[in-house]
């Protein structure tokens, strides 16, 4: 109020003491629109465009219905933003919110925060599919990016932020993941370069939903791959087939399980020849500090987890279990 009135009281001075008084009884009226509840019953979204200034904004807020006077908005916007300048952006303004609320909000840029999640797992297709659909950015995705080289996480944007700025932060989210997990990998891997590394937390994160799990699972394909037998993973066979474009939808085939593909790991010896989605922290810190175990094998155990064995007996046991189970759900499936 006082800075208010102050801007004001140079004009009245030079005033008739009459002229004075009407003044100061439309400055105090003003005012009390300026700070006074605003029209809003709900709550309102609005986006302010880039390069609109403080007239443009006030016909805006008008005609949303945030305020109810543009003219003492632009007035109050003059006196007391103190060479701050309107910034573009979606904002929400709360119920009754005053007119000095809502100019401050847009002064300040306090912009509405929005999220998008790459969820663990998830191919690079999946991935850009998702972010192309995503209201708020703009622009499309020009940046070429292979398997894996985004980090599963929850990134925060405003409205107006580009597509290609968001591929960039969860490029370089993985690169400083996989440069930090890296140094601190355990001595004596199967896999010399950080990019193996990364196809093995690819294959992991595709194996199980567990994060105790990881380390076990990484060790058990660490322990085939020493002793010179095939990583036999289905999912690896399943992006080969899918390209990682969707979900295969079914079961595979036998012969699926026999064709030359280099993704297919019960042909090709070691790891394929790239990742098969974008692992997580918790996978990528498996692969790079494995558990120690003398497992070979491992197979569903209809908990969400799985049944490992040391020996090519014990795993047939495991499996005779995981088949009665199967069976189980498949009929349960067909009484619904």
């Amino acid at each position: 109020m006082i800075r208010f009135i102050k801007a004001t009281l140079k004009t009245l001075f030079v005033l008739g003491t009459l002229a004075s008084i009407s003044a100061a009884v439309v400055l105090v009226w003003g005012y009390r629109e300026f700070t006074g509840p605003g029209p809003l019953t709900t709550e309102k979204t609005v986006i302010i465009p880039k390069g609109a200034g403080v007239i443009q904004i006030a016909d805006q807020l008008l005609k949303e219905g945030v305020i109810t006077n543009a003219d003492v908005f632009r007035f109050g916007a003059r006196l007391t933003a103190e060479g701050r300048q309107p910034r573009a952006g979606e904002y929400k303004f709360g119920t009754a919110a005053s007119q000095r609320q809502v100019m401050n909000k847009i002064l300040e840029g306090d912009t509405v925060i929005r999220k998008f999640t790459v969820i663990e797992g998830e191919t690079t297709y999946e991935v850009l599919e998702k972010l192309d659909k995503m209201d708020g950015l703009e622009g499309v995705i020009t940046i070429s990016v292979r398997e894996g080289e985004l980090l599963p996480e929850t990134y925060f944007y405003s409205w107006g932020d580009t597509r290609n700025s968001m591929v960039e932060r969860m490029r370089s989210a993985m690169q400083k993941t996989l440069e930090t997990l890296w140094l601190k990998r355990a001595p004596d891997l199967p896999y010399k370069t950080r990019r193996e590394a990364l196809i093995m937390a690819s294959i992991v994160e595709k194996e199980t939903s567990l994060d105790s799990e990881y380390p076990i699972i990484t060790g058990v394909f660490i322990n085939r791959m020493r002793i010179g037998m095939k990583l036999q993973t289905d999912p690896t066979v399943i992006y080969g087939i899918t390209k990682g474009e969707g979900s295969l939808g079914r079961g595979l085939k036998r012969s699926e399980l026999k064709g030359k593909t280099p993704y297919n790991t019960y042909v090709i010896d070691g790891l394929p020849p790239g990742p098969i989605s974008n692992p997580g922290k918790a996978a990528l810190a498996a692969a790079m500090n494995p558990a120690t175990t003398k497992y070979l094998y491992f197979v569903a155990n209809g908990k969400g987890g799985h049944n490992f064995a040391e020996t090519g007996k014990q795993h047939l046991r495991n499996v005779a279990k995981w088949r009665v189970i199967e069976r189980g759900i498949r009929k349960r499936r067909k009484k619904k």
